[in-house]
């Protein structure tokens, strides 16, 4: 099995500015614990540095006004009706270099399609993709250009069946809005019920539409969901809507705003959870497209995406996070274990919320499952 990481440590000099959440320096806090884990030597994986996508490769799914704003938002300049296009203060802040860095990462996504496609790797990983809320003519939710999207086009168009799995916290709605009408595509979001977080949408009713009906899943989780019912949900869909579809590629959204002690969602998964999730992706997968996303406590990412490159290299990752590490980064949040221990809720609470997710999961079955294999 052969690897590839997908990596520019210019990614992390696009900078959304000291008060945002979404801090880019978490990308090279992962590089540097992948390399300090010794994971970029063992089992020989390729390194490989992007290229920015083209104009032109925006096109595929943006507009050209969107993309003419990006051009002029990218001088950092506010400007007039820039707040039409998603942009201004708040999530979507303007400053230097913001298509650059968008177009740099979408590169990086790309390229990661196409080293997968051509057959040089089984896994690329690009953890400086992922932006999965960027809308065909509007930046949402930290995101300007949707490299999910542009690396699903770029394998569709090629004739591949692309398979999308998305465990980030928040729904992958730019996504699923890009391939809500075709059945070239199959989509499946595991998040936090829209009813409580951002965006607001991916309930199990979200099934698809036109042709496309059918091959759009999502599981809505409860607040406070652990890994148990993250992976209850994840069992009870994603093997089966995987085998029914028979995707010739399947792309991931590895977002970790999914654990506890992430600022913005309100779940409860820890790196136990998620690793677990992360090693039947790669069982399933004939051959895989691994994307970052979410995460806004940067020591849970820089863990997180460590233990799944180590995962999708078939490599033991060490169970204490090197000391030369945490002499330079102790105070950037990380302990002295690379894998968090266990966290699991009981009581009535959980199973009122596993009888939910159940319901979600009878849902998917009926609606989704059955749809596809009718048509």
């Amino acid at each position: 099995m052969k690897t590839a990481f997908v990596y520019t440590d210019t990614l992390a000099g696009y900078d959304y500015g000291s008060a945002h959440p979404l801090k880019t320096a978490r990308l090279t806090l992962t590089r540097e614990l992948i390399v300090a884990c010794g994971l970029l030597t063992a089992n020989d994986p390729r390194l490989v540095e992007p290229f920015m996508a083209t104009e032109e490769d925006l096109l595929a799914f943006h507009t050209g006004d969107y993309l003419e704003a990006l051009k002029v938002a990218n001088s950092g300049r506010h400007f007039p009706g820039a707040a039409h296009f998603g942009l201004g203060p708040g999530d979507n802040p303007v400053f230097r270099g913001l298509l650059d860095g968008s177009r740099l990462g979408a590169g990086a996504s790309l390229l990661a399609a196409a080293l997968v496609d051509s057959g040089q790797v089984s896994i690329a990983f690009n953890i400086g993709g992922g932006l999965h809320h960027a809308l065909a003519a509007r930046a949402s939710g930290f995101c300007y250009v949707n490299d999910p999207v542009l690396a699903i086009l770029s394998l569709v168009n090629k004739g591949r069946r692309v398979a999308y799995i998305d465990i980030d916290a928040h729904h992958g709605d730019g996504v699923q809005e890009a391939f809500y009408a075709t059945d070239r595509v199959l989509t499946i979001s595991i998040h936090e019920t829209g009813a409580a977080l951002f965006p607001g949408t991916g309930f199990e009713y979200e099934t698809g539409t036109g042709s496309g009906k059918g091959y759009c899943a999502n599981i809505p989780l409860p607040p406070e969901s652990d890994d148990e019912l993250f992976l209850r949900a994840f069992d009870g869909t994603v093997p089966f809507l995987i085998e029914a579809f028979k995707p010739d590629i399947i792309v991931t959204q590895l977002g970790v705003d999914t654990f506890r002690s992430d600022p913005l969602a309100h779940l409860n998964c820890t790196t136990n959870g998620f690793c677990e999730a992360v090693a039947k992706i790669r069982d399933l997968a004939p051959r895989w497209v691994a994307l970052g996303g979410g995460g806004y406590d940067i020591a849970n990412v820089a863990r997180a995406w460590t233990l799944a490159w180590a995962i999708m290299n078939d490599a033991e990752a060490p169970v204490e996070i090197p000391r030369e590490f945490l002499e330079k980064h102790g105070r950037e949040g990380f302990a002295g274990k690379l894998r968090d221990a266990g966290y699991i809720i009981e009581g009535q609470r959980k199973e009122r919320m596993e009888k939910e997710v159940d319901r979600v999961i009878e849902y998917i079955k009926n609606e989704v499952l059955k749809t596809m294999g009718s048509s």
